[in-house]
């Protein structure tokens, strides 16, 4: 049986906040964390708010040997109103119970999960940077923490929230970035964990970006794994491509993941009766669609860079220069109605912000 009231073990010692113009992506982390444990037999228990603090694991806890963990990401903002808020953090929750079903990880409940990041965050408002374009990140993950060598799912696990005040993810800000499409390697595929928000997806993107990075290049374009033909994702972040007056996204097949921000962005172009498909999308369409004059716009979406225009698609030796390297009318438009339904200077139609108190 899960408890819901959650102790609160309070800090003695407070640290230095960093100044608004120094902060980085994941680099300063809060007074305080979140922990809730799971032991086989007994479900999730002891709900905390503990001091922030080193993690004492044994050597050969699972999550070590066999990657079984799962994480979330998203952001608290405060208003102009001194309101702290959360953006669609129900789907973020969701996503966690899908990501632990394809993890072999027992399922958690979604309303306790909230309540201990609201709790958290409220704890840490203070930490909360109010300069434009800056946030509170909240990373929840679980890991699986049994000492054992074979290859089972874990039978003990924790859920734990770290909260770490950050800038814009990009330095380019909303500004284009240039993009390489990756050709070799591949990020997941049908019948993988690509659809899991989980560690090794990402371990396994970097050798392709370490490349690309060495070549002036922001991130890559991934292609599917079997065909390498068709778009999937850019970096860790789903993809969008305007072309003749139409958004194409690809379409969810078992190794994209679903993100929050690219549902929102389905849903405001849809609002805004811009026509808007999920569906197969190769890059042999979007080349020719180049060469047509009828690419008008590429963009990411993700939660900690929002949207992030492409201004340059290397491909096959060719650069393929987009909307003269500048951020494009869509991207631009759904930029600012996200930041600003975030940050609560533009009015939230969808119900999608929740106030922390």
């Amino acid at each position: 049986m899960e408890e819901k009231t959650i102790k609160v073990h309070l800090s003695n010692t407070k640290k230095a906040k960093p100044a608004a113009d120094q902060l980085e992506f994941g680099r300063v982390f809060t007074d305080h964390m979140f922990i809730l444990d799971y032991t086989e037999g007994s479900g999730w228990h002891s709900p905390r708010i503990v001091p922030y603090q080193s993690l004492t694991l044994d050597p050969a806890s699972i999550v070590f040997h066999y990657g079984q963990t799962v994480f979330e990401g998203l952001k608290a903002y405060v208003t102009k109103q001194g309101e702290v808020r959360l953006f669609r953090p129900e789907k973020n929750m969701e996503r966690l119970n899908r990501s632990n079903n394809r993890m072999c990880i027992p399922q958690i409940d979604e309303s306790l999960a909230l309540k201990a990041i609201k709790e958290l965050v409220n704890l840490e408002k203070d930490w909360i940077p109010t300069a434009p374009g800056t946030s509170l990140y909240i990373r929840p993950f679980i890991i699986s923490n049994e000492a054992y060598l074979g290859v089972a799912p874990s039978k003990t696990y924790q859920f734990i929230v770290i909260l770490s005040p950050v800038g814009a993810y990009y330095k380019e800000g909303i500004n284009p970035v240039k993009i390489s499409v990756e050709n070799d390697f591949v990020r997941a595929v049908k019948g993988g964990t690509g659809e899991a928000k989980t560690a090794g997806n990402y371990a396994s993107s970097l050798k392709a970006q370490e490349l690309v990075s060495n070549e002036g290049y922001a991130q890559v374009l991934w292609l599917d794994g079997l065909e390498k033909k068709y778009i999937e994702e850019v970096g860790s972040m789903n993809v969008f491509f305007k072309i003749n007056g139409e958004v194409i996204t690809p379409e969810l097949n078992g190794s994209i993941l679903e993100g929050v921000t690219r549902n929102s962005v389905i849903q405001l172009l849809t609002h805004w009766n811009v026509p808007v498909y999920e569906r197969k999308i190769s890059m042999d369409e979007v080349y020719e669609a180049y060469k047509a004059g009828l690419l008008e716009e590429a963009f990411g979406a993700g939660t900690a860079a929002v949207i992030s225009p492409i201004g340059v698609l290397a491909w096959q030796g060719e650069q393929m220069k987009i909307n003269q390297g500048e951020t494009g009318e869509i991207s631009k438009k759904l930029y600012d109605t996200l930041t600003g339904i975030q940050y609560g200077t533009e009015s939230d139609p969808f119900g999608w912000t929740e106030k922390v108190e």
